[in-house]
């Protein structure tokens, strides 16, 4: 028989935050269990459903009775698990305990690499009142908690204390103790406006249930859309946009089990403070959505309540109440830190820590001043202000509101900077020289903010690779990666006519003598690489198109575009496979060839087709290296399409590893002129089908 199956832990209040990465990890781990028992379909995904006090799973199709199946289980290789008598080996006799089997049934089963015994063993299908609540325990115990509490006199852990549970099959109980909760059929409602306490009659109806007489939306989804659809509506009453947080969307949704949405509002006052400060106190401290006109603060915010009542006025009043003292101490902050120019704080930096063996951060602004002049004076930009961005850019690091607020650093530096009368490019460039933060964000703009941007990014990864603090696996506590690709984007993007060995080695001259050497540099440059070759990849461009331009490994950034487009216009050219497949054909022949390259012999120009092959490379070089040194790269790859007869020719009627010495040098010599002409945009023995 099969029916629906339901499974609820009623808890304290979870960690809001992971509460939907729990939601969906406890019904992985349930899904699979039953799966693999038999009890539901592989494909059977269920229903998961998560409230701040509750994780509830519903599986249709559940069977009560598991089918009867065949279980195999592999035991040692027949080498090792007979000895030279003949009998079975301690290890044998071992695996024929655990499996409660005899010699005389086991069976040899040869993979295809050696023979091993193996023994199938008939079971009949088992009720799931024997294995629901070893199942449900075990997923638990596997989801991502970093901390568990105990709680009472039991021995039971979990992320919060459990105080119920639901074990229903249909409107059966399925008996069973899970973190010492006897399965029932009773769990409770929203804290306030719940019925009681709530039976649930049979597991089809547990949302709806749950819903009518507790007062709670069980589904995290559906909560989720109702807030949105609460926050859409209200703002609109007031013709204005809610400012769109998603994190914070799915956190609100973790924190309430109905929700309902209140408009409240502060003193029109409070705007005279940078509205990130007001945004970010309204959004980390208060769990609130602003109100937007356009792109403009106003003085109204959205609230997401646990409550919904007739009257909310308390609920608005309290919330108003709340917030006002927030936003006083962010109107404090902001006006003690204008007091204080920042040019006057740059000195505090030399008191704080950077990294133990990379110096302070006065230390670290001393390099980023030089840096960044350098980098804006390969720019032909203003270096005076890409320097003095430079040291103004980590100032706000030691301002009042950067300390409270951490998250804005570099913006509050810009609204300060602004105050004491610096340039707006200098200014711009203070905020802007932590972009792009993550992926997708804004790129600076201007080359002082890129040349400020480029300089902290450059200097982070040299100094961590000249120490070998280098990113492994999935580590990257001093996030260099997206530094790196921060540095990418900018070149790329901008574009920024700049060689990113110039780059690392303007960064490198920065510390002192020995730190970041030759080593370190090629492993950074390589480094950069690699990202640059995961950013492609992520951008969507083929793979082989990628790996062509890469195999250059490429310094000037800003034109790894141009070559990719040009590769792709060559792959679609009629010529292009035999060309490529040409081309491979020639690298492995020059790997194998012994000797420096020389120039060719004329002279020793024996065949017709090796004298056409070496005219037509000497008369089509120029337009190719012409096309080359004006970024025509398209075309410069359409130009090689030239050589496809003469290049066939001279693989069907030459031996180019020849007896005779001086004629296979001289071969070889026209191979590696010809693999230099066609090489230069990408190495298009990697565009082979």
């Amino acid at each position: 028989m099969q029916n629906t199956l339901l499974i609820e832990l009623l808890t304290e209040e979870l960690p809001p935050k992971s509460l939907a990465k729990l939601g969906l990890a406890f019904r992985e781990n349930v899904q699979k269990a039953l799966a693999e028992a038999g009890f539901i379909a592989a494909g059977n995904e269920g229903r998961w459903f998560a409230t701040p006090r509750r994780l509830a799973l519903q599986f249709e199709h559940c069977l009560e009775t598991q089918p009867d199946r065949v279980i195999e289980k592999k035991g040692p290789a027949v080498t090792s698990g007979l000895g030279a008598d003949g009998k079975p080996t301690k290890a044998l006799e071992g695996f024929m305990r655990s499996a409660g089997v005899e010699f005389a049934q086991l069976e040899k089963l040869n993979d295809g690499k050696a023979e091993y015994f193996v023994v199938r063993i008939a079971r009949s299908g088992e009720s799931i009142d024997r294995h629901l609540a070893a199942i449900v325990e075990a997923a638990l115990k596997k989801l991502p908690v970093a901390k568990l509490m105990r709680w009472g006199a039991g021995e039971a852990q979990f992320v919060r204390p459990v105080h119920g549970l639901i074990m229903l099959l249909g409107s059966r109980i399925v008996p069973g103790t899970v973190l010492g909760q006897e399965a029932g059929r009773t769990t409770l409602g929203h804290r306030f406006m719940s019925h009681g306490t709530i039976a649930v009659a049979e597991a089809t109806g547990y949302e709806a249930t749950l819903e009518a007489y507790g007062r709670v939306v069980a589904g995290f989804d559906k909560r989720r859309a109702m807030i949105r659809a609460q926050l859409d509506a209200a703002a609109a009453a007031r013709n204005l946009q809610w400012l769109q947080d998603e994190a914070l969307v799915d956190e609100v949704t973790a924190l309430v089990e109905f929700p309902a949405v209140y408009e409240a509002e502060f003193e029109p006052a409070f705007l005279a403070v940078p509205q990130e400060c007001l945004i970010l106190t309204m959004k980390a401290n208060q769990k609130y959505f602003p109100l937007m006109d356009g792109a403009k603060l106003t003085n109204r915010f959205l609230v997401v309540s646990n409550m919904q009542v007739a009257d909310p006025s308390n609920i608005v009043g309290g919330n108003a109440r709340v917030v006002r003292p927030r936003l006083a101490d962010a109107k404090f902050f902001f006006e003690t830190d204008r007091k204080t120019p920042l040019a006057q704080r740059v000195d505090k930096l030399a008191r704080v820590v950077y990294h133990n063996k990379l110096g302070s951060q006065g230390e670290r602004v001393a390099r980023l001043v030089k840096l960044a002049g350098a980098i804006a004076r390969r720019l032909h930009a203003d270096a005076t202000q890409a320097e003095r961005a430079a040291l103004l850019a980590k100032a706000d690091l030691v301002s009042d509101m950067v300390g409270e607020f951490p998250e804005l650093q570099g913006i509050m530096g810009r609204y300060y900077a602004q105050h004491d009368g610096e340039p707006a490019a200098v200014a711009d460039a203070v905020a802007a020289h932590y972009h792009p933060r993550f992926n997708g964000d804004t790129l600076p703009q201007g080359n002082v903010a890129c040349a400020v941007a480029l300089a902290d990014k450059l200097d982070a990864m040299a100094g961590f690779f000249g120490i070998g603090d280098k990113p492994t696996g999935d580590k990257d506590p001093f996030g260099l990666r997206r530094a790196a690709l921060g540095v990418l984007r900018i070149l790329m993007e901008t574009p920024l006519p700049l060689d990113l060995i110039d780059l690392i080695d303007d960064a490198a001259d920065g510390f002192k003598a020995g730190l970041v050497g030759g080593e370190a540099k090629a492993q950074l440059f390589d480094f950069m690489q690699e990202r640059l070759r995961n950013l492609l990849r992520d951008q969507g461009h083929e793979q082989r198109l990628v790996d062509a331009v890469l195999a250059l490994k490429p310094t000037r950034i800003d034109k790894v575009a141009a070559k990719l487009a040009a590769a792709k216009a060559f792959v679609a050219l009629p010529e292009a496979e035999a060309l490529a497949a040409a081309n491979k054909r020639i690298v492995n022949i020059l790997k194998k060839a012994d000797g420096a390259a020389g120039e060719v012999d004329v002279t020793l120009l024996q065949e017709a087709a090796e004298k056409a092959l070496f005219a037509s490379v000497n008369a089509i070089a120029p337009t190719i290296r012409s096309f080359v040194a004006n970024e025509d790269y398209a075309d410069a790859l359409k130009a090689l399409a030239a050589l496809r007869s003469e290049v066939d020719a001279f693989f069907d009627g030459v031996m180019v590893m020849a007896e005779e010495p001086l004629t296979r040098a001289n071969r070889i010599a026209l191979l590696r002129q010809l693999a230099a002409l066609m090489n230069q945009v990408a190495d298009i023995s990697r565009l082979s089908a």
